[in-house]
């Protein structure tokens, strides 16, 4: 018979539960032994407002920081240096359950710091997912996130740039997607004699185009670097078919650390790639979307997921296969996550530099 697992009212007497923000956060405690509502505070971000809002933990709970459990929203944003200041003083900081939104239901600071302690009441104490901690995760959370900047701002001079020609006559047709050579040229051009707005168009064009080059430099040695660690601390993703290094970086600072996400369910749950039951009437089999988790981790997955359904053949053959069975293609796309998912966690715990103990 298996042991059971204790719950985090049976592991702590108090939780605190945090509420994120860029300039000040809010702190709410809980006794967990009959949910009673101890206090709640507001502190700022800086320094001084975290000694602040330590002491205050202190004052409100019990000396010994072991007997009490943080529950912080934004570990890996806002919540970042919080959680770190807190876990230095030796609280166990987890990331917060997302919280759920939907009409009706009221939403303030004090509300969502008081959630943020009450969800995580009766869940396994085992289960809980450490906040991000280590320089490597903190790095890869860096680049990553400069990607996606780097990229969207991209995609905006694209588009302008793109508008500017099918709207001047300036000597290059943009029916499509611009190529790399189109953009070159532009870049390449000088002024010249001609109407006013057309050397006004002219010029803009040259400055976006001249920002993309540039972007697309960034771009570059964004990646070049995201390989390096990646191939420093966990080569072992790079081998499987649709994890690039951004993808592998993703997953990595997602990972961050051992003993973060403490078994494949919970790397499942922290992915958005776990099942949930969705059974009703003559529905016995019907699952759903998990909308939780770390939501990048869960876009990079599914990107992996459709680049395997297009080029790898292993892939391909049990998306043909589960097709002829009558398998829909989501259906099908949200298996291929759970079982890339599963052999992911197992390339984690193996052989990867993060996984050395400390």
């Amino acid at each position: 018979m298996l042991a059971e697992v204790p719950t985090v009212a049976q592991t702590y007497l108090f939780v605190v539960g945090v509420d994120t923000h860029a300039r000040q956060h809010m702190y709410s405690i809980i006794e967990t032994t009959t949910g009673a509502h101890v206090d709640a505070q507001t502190f700022p971000t800086t320094q001084t407002g975290l000694a602040r809002a330590t002491s205050w933990i202190a004052r409100r709970t019990v000396d010994t920081p072991q007997a009490v459990l943080v529950s912080m929203e934004g570990t890996g944003s806002y919540g970042r240096l919080a959680a770190a200041h807190l876990a230095n003083v030796g609280y166990r900081v987890v990331e917060a359950l997302t919280p759920v939104r939907g009409k009706g239901r009221a939403k303030t600071d004090a509300l969502d710091a008081d959630r943020a302690a009450r969800d995580v009441l009766g869940l396994p104490a085992d289960e809980l997912r450490d906040h991000r901690a280590g320089q490597v995760a903190g790095a890869l959370q860096v680049l990553t996130t400069a990607r996606d900047r780097l990229s969207r701002d991209r995609t905006v001079q694209v588009n302008a740039l793109t508008g500017l020609l099918r709207t001047h006559d300036l000597g290059i047709d943009a029916p499509g997607p611009l190529t790399t050579v189109q953009i070159k040229t532009v870049k390449a051009w000088r002024a010249r004699e001609e109407a006013l707005d057309q050397q006004i168009a002219r010029t803009e064009a040259v400055r976006l185009a001249a920002r993309i080059c540039e972007l697309d430099t960034q771009l570059k040695e964004n990646n070049t670097t995201l390989r390096t660690l990646v191939t420093e601390h966990a080569p072992d993703l790079l081998e499987e078919p649709g994890i690039g290094p951004y993808t592998a970086a993703v997953i990595l600072a997602a990972w961050s650390h051992p003993g973060r996400v403490r078994s494949e369910a919970a790397f499942a749950r922290l992915a958005g790639t776990a099942p949930i039951p969705a059974s009703s009437g003559n529905r016995s089999d019907h699952h759903r979307l998990d909308r939780g988790g770390d939501r990048r981790l869960n876009k990079a997955l599914h990107i992996a997921t459709l680049v395997r359904m297009r080029t790898h053949d292993e892939t391909r053959n049990y998306l043909q296969k589960r097709t002829t069975e009558g398998k829909t293609t989501r259906e099908i796309r949200r298996q291929l996550k759970r079982y890339l998912t599963r052999k992911i966690f197992k390339l984690l715990t193996r052989t990867n530099a993060l996984a050395v103990p400390a």
